[in-house]
């Protein structure tokens, strides 16, 4: 079992717990995830390491309630305890210092993007990071990307903060104008993924996506999570 030492409720329905789980956070990099399950009778879903603290045992994930298992685990609070928490799985992102990143996020994605630009900038990479959503009561955890950012561009659907407009607009005049990047990650909606890499594409800078398919074993044995490009 795995003992939950911290809630936080971030915005509707999107929740912050903290697990103590020594084995996982020892181990944990940027963009890896977890295969939890909340109790004998639930499916085992998968979770982004939204951070992780390998002193200390424990590991973030942040979660929406949009299904069953994820209403079971938005019941549980400080105490409770989670059946099994697997991992850390999946790659981790590549982190090196390639000289200017930028780091596109949107929707809900921010517990994904903000790991990653953390490593990227202990690395010492220049670190610019752009943020979209549809207005700016959606966003958490502004403050940490900040934190890790040198340059940070949020942009807002309805105008309400920062650039109206979608992030792919600055990510094109950032790649338009002097500062040279050397690599780009978008982590977020597949629509929005796809035109951040068209955007790119033009220009040359490598691009990494996050891609969310369907998860069984967790560990790309059984080829189910396997997309065809």
């Amino acid at each position: 079992m795995y003992t939950i030492i911290e809630r936080q409720d971030l915005l509707p329905k999107v929740h912050l717990l903290k697990i103590q789980a020594p084995k996982v956070a020892a181990a944990a990099a940027a963009g890896q995830f977890v295969i939890l399950r909340v109790d004998t009778e639930g499916e085992r879903f998968p979770l982004t390491i939204a951070d992780w603290d390998a002193q200390a045992g424990t590991v973030t994930v942040i979660y929406m309630e949009i299904g069953v298992s994820t209403r079971k685990l938005a019941k549980l609070g400080k105490g409770d305890a989670i059946l099994d928490f697997a991992g850390p799985l999946g790659k981790p992102t590549e982190i090196e210092n390639f000289g200017t990143v930028v780091c596109v996020s949107g929707g809900f994605a921010m517990a994904t993007i903000v790991p990653i630009a953390r490593a990227m900038k202990e690395a010492g990479n220049r670190v610019i990071s752009i943020v979209g959503a549809r207005s700016k009561d959606l966003f958490f955890w502004h403050d940490r990307l900040t934190k890790y950012s040198d340059e940070m561009i949020v942009c807002t659907d309805d105008g309400s903060a920062g650039i109206k407009g979608l992030v792919t607009e600055p990510l094109r005049d950032l790649l338009s104008s002097d500062t040279k990047l050397d690599r780009v990650i978008v982590i977020g909606p597949s629509v929005m993924m796809k035109f951040c890499s068209k955007t790119t594409q033009p220009f040359g800078v490598k691009t990494i996506v996050s891609l969310n398919p369907i998860m069984i074993d967790g560990t790309g044995m059984c080829g189910c999570c396997r997309v065809s490009l």
